[in-house]
């Protein structure tokens, strides 16, 4: 019984491995990642300038989650009309799966903030930056596989 399992295990990780291989390959992809990443990039810009003003009158946490959630709804609007170009599903479902998507971003996001200005000492907006960085790929994969799919 528990051979059956390891040989489906290892089956599935082969059919992943070939649509990953498959998937880098297609140019398309490949728009679709330069697209994300302008997008984005202005949500980066977005999270910023809102933290850097929220952040006079709240908890920098608390500045960061408003932030997280401006930015993620301005991601929303462009990566469904331009980076996916999706014509189809329901916008508002698809909204909710993207605030779903970017809650779990913004736990990662949160998880690093933290780590970097309590146990490392590092400034706010400098730690905010990083962390927005290190979750971009994470977001990506999501939207890309079960938001606008």
């Amino acid at each position: 019984m528990e051979e059956a399992r390891v040989e489906s295990a290892a089956v599935r990780a082969r059919g992943h491995a070939h649509r990953f291989n498959l998937a880098i390959r297609h140019p398309d992809n490949w728009m679709q990642v330069l697209r994300y990443c302008i997008v984005g990039g202005t949500g980066y810009v977005v999270n910023l300038v809102a933290f850097l003003i929220a952040d006079r009158s709240m908890s920098y946490t608390l500045a960061f989650v408003l932030a997280f959630v401006l930015a993620a709804t301005s991601n929303f609007v462009w990566n469904r009309v331009w980076t996916f170009r999706v014509r189809h599903g329901v916008p508002h479902h698809q909204y909710v799966r993207f605030l779903t998507v970017s809650a779990m971003a913004l736990c990662l996001d949160l998880a690093v903030l933290r780590a970097l200005v309590e146990a490392g000492g590092m400034a706010k907006v400098t730690a905010a930056a990083i962390a927005i960085l290190v979750a971009t790929p994470v977001s990506f994969l999501g939207n890309k596989i079960w938001t606008f799919q």
